[in-house]
């Protein structure tokens, strides 16, 4: 299992935090998502034989949420 965390700065709400726990946890082969509004971070636990960190990052840009870096 990976675990990634994703710098997102336009998170600021509990709709930003539905939006990409909606958009990501559905994906096969995510485990986790874990929005930190105020840290406006997402922490994310993923199989990389299953997904791939490019296909998360896009879930996450189609609800309109810019990944500014991953740690």
């Amino acid at each position: 299992m990976t675990r990634k965390v994703l710098s997102v700065p336009d998170i600021s709400c509990d709709h930003c935090e539905r939006a990409i726990v909606g958009a990501v946890t559905p994906i096969a082969g995510v485990a986790s998502v874990t929005v930190d509004i105020p840290g406006k971070l997402v922490t994310i636990d993923y199989d990389e034989a299953k997904v791939s960190l490019a296909r998360i990052k896009a879930a996450v840009e189609a609800e309109d949420y810019a990944v500014a870096s991953v740690q």
